[in-house]
């Protein structure tokens, strides 16, 4: 999803618009049509600055977008504005505050090994057991169901 963060790890202090590319592209493709890049032929020649980009998300920063605007209110008009050269909707976006600190990465680290701990103990232990009547006569009447050239097949 595409919005705004506060992200010191990636971005230090700055607030930058994370733009998830492919909402971009759509966006530029169905109001522009130009069939050029929308970064390089629209928003980098409208003051915005790429900070990070790849994996399918761009991080811009510049005026009218993160720079000299009311951050209650904050919206990516201007970046809708320079992509397809129509006024924006004016839909507020809230910031996203990211805390990626050492303490808070232990944090969420030690969240997750807790959230997937059965998930792990489970996957073992099927590795390991053989499986059960229950399991084969399950199987047995999808056989029957599917028929076994099906079956085999699939």
């Amino acid at each position: 999803m595409s919005g705004f963060t506060r992200d010191a790890k990636r971005y230090g202090d700055r607030l930058a618009y994370e733009a998830l590319g492919s909402k971009w592209r759509r966006y530029h493709d169905t109001h522009c049509g130009c069939g050029l890049n929308w970064v390089t032929e629209h928003a980098e020649p409208a003051g915005f600055t790429v900070v990070k980009s790849g994996s399918g998300w761009v991080a811009l920063t510049g005026p009218g977008l993160t720079e000299d605007v009311d951050e209650s209110a904050l919206t990516a008009n201007a970046l809708w504005e320079a992509e397809t050269g129509k006024p924006g909707e004016g839909w507020i976006e809230t910031v996203h505050l990211i805390d990626r600190s050492e303490a808070a990465e232990k944090k969420r680290k030690a969240e997750n090994d807790a959230a997937y701990a059965d998930r792990r103990e489970r996957a073992a232990r099927s590795k390991k057991e053989l499986a059960t009547a229950a399991q084969l006569k399950y199987l047995n009447s999808l056989v029957a169901k599917a028929g076994r050239e099906r079956f085999d097949a699939d």
